[in-house]
Formats: C-alpha cells, sequence, structure tokens
C-alpha cells in the first residue's frame, strides 16, 4: 500500500506540474499573439487613421516613408512602376526630396524621367513627383505616370505643326497669284493662266479642309451610330465613279472583282470615304494606261469572317522604309508627286483610322517598279450584328445603284498569293 500511495502522489505532482507549464504556456502564446509586429506597428500604429483608406483609391501612385526612409506602405501602382523594390524606395531623386521634406516639412514637386525597367529600350517614364510631410514621423510620395499625356502632347504639337505649314502653302501661293494678276491687270492672257492656277490651289486648299474635317469625325464618332449592313458592292461601285475622272484622263481601267453580295457592318459613310481614298491614291500615283483593280472576298478568321478588299495598282511601288510609315498623318513617299497630284498626306490616315474603329486593319504590299496592293479587313456583317444593337436594315432597293464595272480578261491579283 505504501508503493501505491507513492506511486498516486508522484502522479498527482506529475499531472499538476504539467497543467501549470500547460497554462503558462498558453498565456504566454495569447501575449505573443497580442505583441505588435513590425507590419501592424507600420500600417496600424504608425499611419494616422483613414489614411490606408484614402490611399488605396488614389490614382497616382502612393508611397509612405518612415524617419529611417523604409516603406511603411505602397500602392501597387508604385510597385508595377518599379518605384519600390525590397522595401525601399529605388529611386534617388524621390528619396532626396523625402529626406528634405521630413528636415523642413515643406511641400515639394518635381517632373523626373526615369529609366524603363524591363523592356531593354531607350524609353523614359515621365512621372511627376510630389512629396509632402505626414504628421510628425512620416512622408507621403505621391507620383504620377505623365508618359501617355506627354506622347499625346507631342502628337498634337506636331499635328498643329503640320497643318500650319501645310495650310500656309496654298495660302501663300494664292496671295502671291493675287498680287500677280493685280500687276498682269492690262494683260488677259497673263490673267487667265494666274486665275487658274488659283484655281488649284484653291481647290487644293479646299481638299486638305475636308479631310481634316473627315479625320476629325472618324476619330471622333462612334461607327456604331447609324451603324448598319453595307453591300460591298455598293462601296466598290462609289469608290469608282468618284475616281472615274481623273482615271479617264489618264487612261487607266479600273475593274472590278471577287465575291458578290458581301456585307460589311459599320457606318455608310466612313467605309466609302475609306475606300475611296485608296481607289483615288491608286489612280494618282498611277502612270498613264494603266490598270487599277478592287477585288474583295470572304476570308475565315477566329470570332467570325473577315471581308478582304483589295485595291492593286501598276505604279512606281513603295519603298521597304517607307512603308511602315504610309498611314502616317502628312506623311508622303514623293513630297513632290504628292503636290502635282493634289494629295494633302491625310488620305491613308484616315483609312487606318476607319479600319480600326471598325475592328479590322489596313496592311499594305508593295514592290519598287511593279505597283502596290492595299487590302482593308473588316468584319462581316453576320459575324458582329449580334455583338451590336439590333438595327433593321431598311436598305432602299439597290437596282437603281450603278453596278460595279467588270472585265473578265482582267485578272485581279488574288490577296492570298501576296507576301
Amino acid at each position: 500500500m505504501d508503493v501505491n500511495a507513492a506511486v498516486a502522489a508522484v502522479a498527482a505532482i506529475g499531472g499538476l506540474l504539467t497543467g501549470v507549464f500547460a497554462v503558462l504556456a498558453f498565456r504566454w502564446s495569447e501575449r505573443e499573439q497580442r505583441r505588435p509586429t513590425r507590419s501592424s506597428l507600420h500600417t496600424d500604429a504608425v499611419l494616422p487613421p483613414g489614411v490606408d483608406t484614402v490611399l488605396s483609391v488614389l490614382r497616382s501612385s502612393a508611397v509612405v516613408l518612415d524617419e529611417s526612409d523604409s516603406v511603411v506602405k505602397a500602392s501597387s501602382a508604385a510597385y508595377a512602376l518599379g518605384l519600390v523594390r525590397g522595401g525601399k524606395l529605388t529611386v534617388d531623386a524621390m528619396l532626396k526630396m523625402a529626406r528634405d521634406t521630413r528636415r523642413d516639412g515643406e511641400i515639394r514637386q518635381v517632373e523626373l524621367d526615369l529609366p524603363r525597367r524591363g523592356t531593354g529600350r531607350g524609353e523614359a517614364l515621365a512621372v511627376s513627383a510630389r512629396v509632402a510631410p505626414l504628421g510628425s514621423r512620416l512622408v507621403l510620395l505621391l507620383v504620377e505616370d505623365l508618359t501617355e499625356a506627354r506622347r499625346i502632347e507631342a502628337v498634337r504639337r506636331d499635328f498643329v505643326a503640320n497643318v500650319s505649314h501645310e495650310l500656309k502653302t496654298p495660302v501663300g501661293a494664292l496671295s502671291l497669284l493675287a498680287e500677280a494678276v493685280m500687276d498682269a491687270s492690262d494683260d488677259p492672257e497673263a490673267v487667265s493662266r494666274f486665275a487658274g492656277r488659283m484655281q488649284i490651289e484653291a481647290a487644293r486648299l479646299t481638299s486638305l479642309v475636308q479631310e481634316l474635317i473627315d479625320l476629325s469625325r472618324v476619330q471622333n464618332d462612334d461607327p456604331l451610330d447609324g451603324a448598319e449592313p453595307v453591300r460591298v458592292d455598293e462601296l466598290v461601285a462609289e469608290a469608282i465613279d468618284r475616281s472615274r475622272h481623273p482615271a479617264s484622263t489618264k487612261a487607266i481601267t479600273m475593274v472590278s472583282g471577287g465575291t458578290d453580295g458581301l456585307h460589311i457592318w459599320g457606318h455608310r459613310g466612313q467605309l466609302a470615304a475609306a475606300l475611296g481614298n485608296l481607289v483615288e491614291n491608286a489612280v494618282n500615283y498611277s502612270p498613264a494606261r494603266t490598270r487599277v483593280g478592287i477585288s474583295a472576298r470572304r476570308v475565315p478568321a477566329p470570332g467570325g469572317s473577315l471581308i478582304e478588299i483589295a485595291v492593286t495598282d501598276q505604279g512606281m511601288g513603295i519603298s521597304e522604309k517607307d512603308r511602315e510609315r504610309v498611314f502616317e498623318r502628312f506623311y508622303r513617299v514623293d513630297p513632290a508627286r504628292s503636290r502635282a497630284t493634289g494629295g494633302t498626306g491625310l488620305g491613308l490616315a484616315i483609312v487606318k483610322h476607319v479600319a480600326a474603329s471598325h475592328g479590322g486593319e489596313v496592311t499594305v504590299w508593295s514592290s519598287e517598279g511593279q505597283g502596290s496592293t492595299f487590302t482593308l479587313r473588316l468584319p462581316e456583317a453576320g459575324s458582329v450584328r449580334h455583338r451590336s444593337r439590333t438595327i433593321e436594315p431598311d436598305r432602299a432597293d439597290s437596282a437603281d445603284r450603278p453596278t460595279p464595272p467588270t472585265d473578265p480578261h482582267f485578272e485581279i491579283p488574288a490577296p492570298e498569293v501576296l507576301p
């Protein structure tokens, strides 16, 4: 009995000690859980109430630094721009601004050009950085990306400069011709010659202003406003009629071919202007007694069929370096020849914007001395009708519309064989 009693006493003491250790371990665990961590000190105890919520809704990239220049809080945009890495601010100029602001409490702002990380190119990232004190210990850094705004401003500035130059040429010519007419008032033959030149310059000025208006419309208008199924045959016929007179003057034969009965879903006026510009360019840049062909066909594509409209000429062709820029505003492959033909350098830019706004594209194949082929690729009416609002096609009877001229002896280069 004495042995059993001793064993029982030892077991009781062991259980008591185990319970004491368990209670102590539980309380120590709770105390550790309640102890603020380094991250919680930064985000909860250090940041003033409500600041975390405000920073999360700002459009600018936000970074909060403490007195040791460590990042207390940073938005996802700041990480995306590469401003924060490893808990530190990576831009030395911004770090210096933050230290100066922490020292004297003054708000500072500066625009910087930062290297774009990970692109392998020399492109710069334009940003505007603003630093302000946040309480007594923290500094708030707000960074706004100005890269796109600067690009748009550069495009606008170049556009205004180009427009000013293009308008100055015919206006200056009209002014000089008017003076010449006044000086030659006693010479009817000279007056008639100068008046003819004035008409040419006035027509060029009118064409430039009209194309500027057209370009503005295709950039600002939604092609789904007033969208409808448009017959490709009708677009081709209108484009041919538009260039019939200059083509006959140069003895250029215009022919059409391809698949009949195709439809494109979009804005009829914009589509007619785009195809008309392609045909007009083909006629203007083709030598006399050549041919211009327009072909249309349906091609399968992911998400629905596409309609390809190819305009082929037998002109001088376009060099490889010029092919990459022919769709830029005011760019001319041959400025002297463009002025002789009355070109403004905006026609292909209009075509590009119309194609893009209709969910398509325009491409060019060309070989110097052999000619060029411009191809419009646009979604077929049936493939996009379901994702746009339903519009009842109340098209007038097309029997009264002109039929595109065809020539069975003219073989239009098929788009599939072009590079």
